[in-house]
């Protein structure tokens, strides 16, 4: 919960908060700046916006093939560890999207020249890469709403987002979007970062939640986590192995109790970083409320830094679907963060329990 700057809340900035937490999801955006805002004693409405406007943040997608604000040197090393699995040179993609080897090398060298220097609309994209020899039959596949085929280029620090021109996004060069975008780093500088960051917000964790938070295979993250995790000391949790940095074993053995109760938005970090999967922060009985279909994840409430409900608005109601187990809800507790929430949604809202 500290670690999170969940408890207490703190006076990061919108920029620092992305770098605790090694991204933040953003399909939705209203739940990104959530996210961001919920860590934050005082917040304005829009910070996130500036922060991509004037290149301190990049959108682009990343872990787990997701849309996430990231910061531009984090975020680097993250996409280059991402990258070197080259998770889109699979026979799948090329049998479905018709590519080989010499393709896919075409295919990055036409969006890198297309957007040299200039921002572009998805329609102008797909125009200026198909007009390409042998480019031609991605039409189709470039115009799908998952993005499938525009994420090698985002992996690989080709594109991210520009800014929305009217109802359209647009795609520029990460170097075009942030003065601090150097490229993505080697490897073995990538691996270093991106091991601090995960651990640094998720641990005690596992090499497993590590590569899982990533989307990428279990055994190159493991020879990665053991030729480049020096600063990670193995603890127990449950009698379980687990890894956090040697700079929080004095943090972690001291800590106390957290009593907080928080409500996160959905796609929160908390969630995400660990796993619905983690029985320490979701009960495995509760994991369908949480994390639903089509890889939906449901705002949650946290108390004693464990998901003990869910919640939702409609209104000016906050509606929120107490687990059972959980024992009591903290009444008290749980409506000065529902006055909190007010304060950053900019709204009065109140209330409304159910035991489920």
């Amino acid at each position: 919960m500290q670690r999170q700057l969940l408890e207490p809340v703190g006076g990061a900035s919108a920029v620092e908060v992305v770098r605790r937490l090694g991204g933040v999801q953003a399909q939705v955006a209203s739940s990104a700046e959530l996210g961001v805002r919920v860590r934050r004693r005082s917040s304005r409405a829009g910070e996130v916006d500036r922060a991509l406007a004037d290149g301190r943040l990049i959108k682009t997608w990343a872990m787990r093939g997701s849309l996430h604000l990231l910061t531009p040197d984090d975020g680097a090393a993250l996409l280059s560890l991402i990258t070197d699995g080259q998770p889109w040179r699979k026979r799948a993609w090329d049998a479905y999207f018709h590519m080989d080897a010499g393709l896919w090398v075409a295919y990055r060298e036409a969006a890198r020249e297309s957007l040299a220097g200039r921002t572009l609309t998805r329609d102008e994209l797909i125009d200026a890469i198909t007009a390409r020899p042998g480019l031609g039959h991605l039409g189709q596949g470039l115009r799908s709403s998952w993005g499938t085929m525009l994420k090698p280029l985002a992996w690989q620090g080709e594109l991210c987002y520009g800014p929305s021109r009217g109802s359209k996004v647009t795609f520029r060069r990460p170097e075009d979007a942030s003065r601090s975008w150097t490229g993505l780093p080697p490897i073995d500088e990538a691996a270093t970062t991106a091991i601090s960051t995960y651990f640094g917000a998720y641990g005690p964790a596992t090499t497993d939640a590590f590569r899982r938070w990533l989307g990428a295979g279990s055994a190159r993250i493991r020879r990665l986590v053991k030729e480049h995790g020096r600063q990670l000391v193995e603890v127990e949790v449950d009698g379980q192995p687990a890894y956090v940095l040697d700079m929080h074993v004095d943090q972690l053995t001291y800590a106390r109790p957290s009593a907080a109760v928080r409500l996160l938005g959905g796609f929160d970090a908390y969630v995400l970083g660990p796993g619905s999967t983690d029985p320490h922060v979701v009960p495995q009985a509760r994991r369908a409320a949480v994390s639903r279909q089509a890889g939906w994840i449901s705002a949650v409430v946290v108390s004693g830094g464990v998901v003990c409900g869910t919640w939702r608005l409609e209104g000016n109601l906050v509606l929120v679907d107490w687990f059972r187990e959980a024992g009591r809800a903290p009444g008290a507790t749980l409506d000065e963060e529902v006055a909190r929430l007010s304060a950053i949604l900019g709204r009065p809202l109140g209330a409304v329990m159910a035991t489920i």
